[in-house]
């Protein structure tokens, strides 16, 4: 075991490679408090950036009057760090992809180098001092997530489950051959975040994951952000896309994705901070499209988000009351951690940013890249920093970016990692120490700090403590505490010993936060022998136009269908009679129809004929959804003929504008009978090399920013790229879908390359419109 003892410490879990930019943050030890605003603050070298000691480093951030950050580890005792988890004993799991973004070109990335490692504080002073290497030889690995005597790994495009023995790993077990479908690096799945409903999501991700026995469960849920997830204490999750402050759901996260013909359900992926401003405390030049105007201030500072990842729902218990539940942000290309305070409406969730004109932390120091954000078993905030000169993958890599790179000296080392943790200053953080009794882990399921109820949860489950029902049926009536009734619920879910008396006097509680914990988990217990117990309670949630339990109702009409077809009809029938115009109830409705849009719209003819109505009117939109796709060309024809094009359009392109060319909500328009595609191909060579700036019309709508992502990136700054791949995915999406245009030659994007060989920016509406 290497021994090795560091500084201070910084914790933060998320990934920087999906970014569209390339700048680090630091924090700060002796903490300068932030300044106000943040343009007022020291003028520094921006002609080098080099490496600096992990405890000098902390004295280049700015932080928050009241906090200090502190070290936990840094180089040699970890590299490259891009994910963290805690075990039971406090001891530190930690993701490292070594060899990311080598150089520019990306040479050598493919190398086996990836590591999981174990850090450990032996002495008890509050940073790690051990290191063991558990897992070697891994190809940028990006997640992991321990469950019962094992950890998950993901290590695209695959998803293993690793036995662990004595701290080493046993059995290798293959659990999803395709976690990562399609995308490069930057956009891949990435987070295996366990929730309180005990199932395991992702970012960047439709899918879930669960371990029943010796059996992996996977299931479609919504496709959710880009780099980091994490949940509030009500089990909702929080993400964010790269140019994205901060999106979430407002239901349980298990909810609603049971219609594959319905590309969007209100309430989740929802805006939930629209606010994307950014106060660097230094010039950040160094970001992808900083040539580009609107990017960086006069004085060369990041303006908006656009590495923004890592989303951390704060539920430790160091920080006073007013941080419960705000969510911190981590701007790996601007060096920065920024705070948001979060208000319930209800079941609305919505958010503002904690200051203006300056971030909870930020850092002068460029190679400062904090890339997730966790909460851990003492309640601080740690702080993940890839602590790196390249964060921006080569895909995307524009020629001004390499430039700055180059100025700098950014390429070297690759060798560096930090993991810090933020603390309320002159505060002891002493971690929890969880034990292995079960009624002992029963009391911790309520505890002030949310890391430590969650483990608690987990490994009541994973250990199958049978012995620990009797304190978990009383813990789940011990409504002075919901969080410990929430958590006691979820437990006796998971260990499959959910009584229904139980859950039907959660669903009468006037504390909405435990009816929907209720409603939530139903999909888990209503069988043939219990829904007739349900049903009533159900009917009278309806009947009594509990607007808040109402969605969580039509949600479950899926699970209830099989049981009864005659209530589940009477239920939908009495839900839109009440709440045809509410937007939550009139999707969770469609949530449960699919394939019988088109009969039920007939029978709403009846219950709501007014066209003008939210249910007419969303039915009808996924109605058209479905005939355009029926109108879709067959894509194994198109795979045939264009495999080269079918398999970039699956790493670079798929991501964004989604398998059906129809586009993803909050990155790209749809090339599903876009007039920009089936058009003038010159154009479009041009856009696919070079990229576009927005605002763009596509069939007669108007796409912006925060609609869609305001930048779409080429592909032809890879000089490696050949014309004919590049002539392929054109001809690719000219041909798929609906779209039946003339095929792209290599010969035509060779001279569209050749005529703008100089050119370094995206293109603007403006300027195609010239060509």
């Amino acid at each position: 075991m290497f021994k090795f003892k560091p500084f201070f410490l910084v914790f933060l879990t998320c990934f920087l490679v999906y970014c569209h930019t390339n700048k680090p943050l630091q924090v700060t030890g002796t903490a300068t408090p932030a300044a106000t605003p943040q343009t007022e603050t020291e003028k520094v070298d921006f002609s080098t950036s080099p490496v600096i000691p992990a405890q000098e480093a902390i004295a280049k951030m700015q932080l928050e009057s009241g906090f200090e950050v502190k070290l936990v580890a840094s180089e040699p005792l970890v590299s490259t760090p891009v994910a963290v988890t805690f075990d039971n004993k406090a001891r530190m799991w930690v993701v490292e992809m070594e060899n990311y973004m080598p150089d520019t070109v990306g040479t050598g990335e493919d190398i086996p180098t990836g590591k999981i490692v174990i850090l450990e504080d032996t002495d008890n002073d509050g940073a790690a001092n051990t290191r063991q290497v558990f897992l070697d030889s891994l190809v940028l690995p990006r997640a992991i997530c321990l469950i019962e005597n094992g950890i998950l790994v993901a290590e695209p495009p695959s998803l293993y489950y690793y036995e662990i023995k004595n701290a080493k790993p046993g059995k290798k077990i293959l659990v999803d051959a395709a976690y990562a479908e399609g995308g490069n690096v930057e956009h891949q799945p990435n987070g295996l975040y366990r929730a309180l409903d005990n199932w395991i999501y992702n970012a960047k991700s439709s899918k879930r994951y669960r371990k029943k026995g010796d059996t992996w469960l996977i299931e479609r849920t919504h496709f959710r952000g880009q780099w980091g997830i994490s949940q509030d204490n009500y089990g909702r999750l929080y993400y964010n896309t790269n140019s994205e402050n901060l999106l979430g759901d407002y239901f349980s996260p298990g909810l609603g994705a049971t219609n594959k013909n319905q590309r969007r359900v209100a309430g989740y992926v929802q805006k939930v901070v629209a606010d994307n401003k950014v106060y660097p405390s230094h010039p950040t030049p160094g970001v992808n499209r900083g040539y580009m105007k609107g990017i960086l201030t006069t004085d060369k500072r990041l303006v908006d988000f656009t590495a923004a990842c890592g989303p951390l729902v704060y539920r430790g218990d160091l920080f006073d009351a007013s941080y419960t539940s705000n969510v911190f942000v981590a701007e790996p290309s601007a060096n920065l951690i920024k705070r948001n305070i979060i208000k319930d409406q209800e079941l609305v969730s919505n958010g503002k940013q904690a200051y203006q004109g300056r971030e909870f932390l930020s850092s002068t120091d460029e190679r400062f890249r904090p890339v997730n954000l966790h909460d851990g078993p003492d309640g601080a905030l740690y702080v993940v920093d890839m602590y790196r000169g390249i964060i921006q993958h080569k895909t995307y890599l524009t020629t001004y970016l390499k430039k700055e790179i180059g100025k700098r000296e950014l390429t070297q080392p690759l060798n560096c990692g930090r993991i810090y943790k933020i603390v309320p200053t002159g505060k002891n953080a002493k971690a929890v120490t969880l034990p292995e009794d079960p009624a002992q882990l029963v009391t911790l399921l309520g505890h002030t700090n949310g890391w430590v109820r969650d483990k608690a949860q987990q490994m009541l489950i994973d250990g199958k403590y049978m012995a620990a029902v009797p304190a978990l049926r009383q813990a789940v009536k011990d409504k002075n505490n919901p969080l410990l009734v929430m958590h006691a619920l979820w437990t006796l879910e998971g260990l499959g010993q959910l009584q229904t008396a139980e859950v039907i006097a959660l669903l009468k509680e006037p504390t909405w936060q435990l009816r929907t914990q209720a409603l939530s988990v139903l999909p888990s217990v209503l069988t043939k022998t219990t829904y007739k117990s349900y049903l009533p309670v159900l009917q009278q949630l309806v009947a009594g136009k509990d607007s808040i339990a109402a969605p969580y109702v039509a949600f479950l009409l899926p699970t209830l269908q099989p049981l009864d077809q005659k209530a589940t009809n009477q239920l939908r029938q009495q839900l839109v009679k009440n709440y045809p115009n509410n937007p939550y109830v009139t999707d969770a409705i469609i949530s449960s129809l699919q394939d019988h849009e088109e009969t039920f719209q007939k029978e709403l003819r009846a219950l709501a004929p007014d066209s003008s109505l939210a249910i007419n009117k969303k039915l009808q939109g996924v109605i058209a959804n479905i005939r355009s796709t029926h109108a879709n060309k067959d894509p194994k024809v198109l795979l045939k003929e264009f495999p080269k094009g079918a398999a970039l359009f699956a790493t670079s392109c798929q991501t964004c504008h989604g398998p059906d060319g129809n586009g993803v909500a909050g990155l790209a328009p749809p090339l599903n009978g876009s007039e920009w595609v089936t058009g003038d191909k010159n154009k479009l060579i041009s856009i696919v090399l070079f990229g576009l700036t927005g605002p763009v019309k596509v069939k007669g709508h108007l796409y912006k920013a925060p609609e869609i992502n305001g930048d779409m990136p080429g592909i032809g700054y890879d000089k490696d790229l050949p014309n004919e791949d590049v002539a392929q995915v054109l001809s690719f999406i000219r041909r798929s879908w609906q779209n039946n245009a003339e095929k792209v030659s290599a010969e035509e994007v060779g001279k569209v390359r050749q005529e703008l060989k100089t050119r370094q920016k995206a293109f603007t509406v403006e300027e195609l419109s010239k060509i």
